[in-house]
């Protein structure tokens, strides 16, 4: 991908390499390039470039069975898959002679790590391709030395291989996120317009329209080169509808809703989760998955998933819990959810979901900290939600410290959402004298959570009264 990112992508849950692995060796082009280095012998000959002589194209496409008019371009693809992934080593280039690669090997006996590292390469190959311009708009472009005009093309590498890093990073991200269509897949003009159309622009211009268009048209090309190496399953553009479009270039077509699947669908396989994934690592973005922290500490766990989404959290937070003994985890991650820092009360929140997944094991370390002014009123919570009898009543001061850090956790996951405003109205109504006696709590996060309820409540008298507190609270705790 073509630019580094501090901000974390949302989390992405891999299938097991094991199964990626059997997966990338069923993909048409990584087999295809595997048959072609075993079928590859002395009498191969390649031409300076590393590709098959035009001559042992024919013999090349009938050992992969393919027939047809594209029979030689797909022999070629393979060809070129299998020398760029080390399936086939070039021995003499004056001579234009190879032999089988050191990779070869590794398809049938290396580690399912291995086997993704060879996949991966002929994904880049792949992807260089999708990135050039049609054969035809080449030939065009030749002079009468056959040498390629490129300022006629139209056509800048850099930018199409951006733009094709942008569109599969958006596909990523429309994967991965949680209110994304998970598996299924995303229509071809949504995922155009996401690369053209501005987020602040509302009716689309014409010359926007016919730019969503052309890109279309350049994806349906790019997503067909892009299956057959297994980055993702893709229904192409409707043919009737591009004779539409060319019989009315001037007139860019609308969108006809009621079926969108004729204007191109695109999914993401698992193997395109894993391969995309390691792309943006390399790129440098923060890309995580989910089972990353199963072998971390208490405190990575919380901290780590503090941003995650609620379904990604608690699947992290599973693969935790499946390694480790009930009591211990869940002594573990209240020492971690300890705290008053600004992290803290996300902390604590995370920690109450992650013990509400441990059975009644955790009980006696859930006593131990009903006396800890941070942990206690998480502790009676607990208790009490796991059908445990004689749970001390917690005091006045405790119930309102858990309230400002249940507010504070609410705040740091979710910002201002419809659920922390229901929350909001639901503390305003419980307690009549709710602000005449949160401002006194000792909380580092009291003024903000106060301050935040007065944003939030619907009724002005009472967002008054909360912005009143938190006044109070500000000057309490000098600033």
């Amino acid at each position: 991908m073509s630019d580094s990112s501090r901000s974390p992508l949302p989390p992405v849950r891999l299938h097991p390499e094991a199964e990626l692995a059997r997966d990338a060796l069923s993909t048409p082009l990584l087999s295809r390039a595997a048959r072609l280095a075993r079928w590859a012998g002395p009498d191969t000959r390649v031409d300076a470039g590393g590709g098959l002589v035009e001559e042992q194209l024919p013999a090349a496409a009938e050992v992969l069975g393919l027939s047809g008019d594209d029979a030689a371009a797909y022999a070629g693809e393979a060809w070129r898959v299998a020398v760029d992934t080390g399936l086939v080593e070039i021995v003499d280039e004056d001579a234009g002679t190879v032999e089988a690669g050191a990779e070869l090997a590794v398809l049938t006996g290396g580690s399912p790590q291995d086997v993704l590292g060879v996949w991966l390469g002929a994904l880049e190959t792949v992807l260089a391709d999708a990135s050039v311009p049609d054969l035809d708009d080449l030939v065009d472009a030749m002079d009468a030395g056959g040498e390629v005009d490129f300022s006629s093309l139209d056509w800048d590498p850099e930018a199409e291989a951006e733009f094709l890093d942008g569109v599969l990073g958006n596909l990523y991200l429309l994967t991965v996120s949680e209110d994304g269509p998970a598996d299924g897949p995303v229509p071809l003009p949504a995922l155009a317009a996401s690369m053209i159309v501005p987020s602040d622009m509302g009716e689309p211009t014409n010359d926007v329209l016919e730019q969503v268009s052309d890109a279309m048209m350049r994806l349906d090309d790019q997503f067909r080169l892009l299956e057959p190496v297994g980055l993702v399953q893709y229904q192409p553009v409707d043919e009737a509808l591009m004779a539409d479009a060319e019989a009315a270039a001037e007139e860019p077509p609308a969108v006809d809703d009621t079926d969108v699947s004729r204007y191109g669908m695109v999914r993401l396989t698992p193997l395109g989760r894993y391969g995309l994934r390691s792309r943006l690592l390399e790129a440098g973005f923060e890309a995580p998955a989910v089972g990353d922290l199963a072998d971390k500490g208490a405190d990575a766990l919380l901290d780590g998933t503090a941003t995650y989404p609620q379904s990604a959290a608690q699947a992290e937070t599973e693969q935790w819990l499946a390694r480790r003994e009930p009591l211990a985890a869940a002594r573990e991650l209240l020492a971690a959810a300890r705290g008053l820092d600004a992290g803290a009360p996300l902390r604590r929140l995370r920690c109450q979901q992650a013990l509400s997944l441990v059975g009644a094991e955790a009980e006696p370390a859930l006593r131990e900290v009903l006396d800890d002014p941070e942990l206690g009123g998480l502790a009676r919570v607990w208790l009490t939600e796991a059908g445990f009898s004689d749970v001390p009543a917690p005091s006045q001061d405790l119930v309102f410290w858990l309230t400002v850090d249940t507010v504070a956790a609410q705040l740091a996951a979710e910002g201002n959402s419809d659920e922390l405003r229901a929350l909001v109205q639901g503390l305003a109504a419980q307690h009549s004298g709710f602000f005449a006696a949160a401002w006194r709590v000792d909380h580092p996060a009291t003024a903000d959570v106060l301050e935040a309820m007065g944003r939030l409540h619907p009724d002005k008298r009472i967002a008054k009264e909360a912005r009143k507190a938190a006044f109070k609270a500000r000057s309490q705790q000098g600033g």
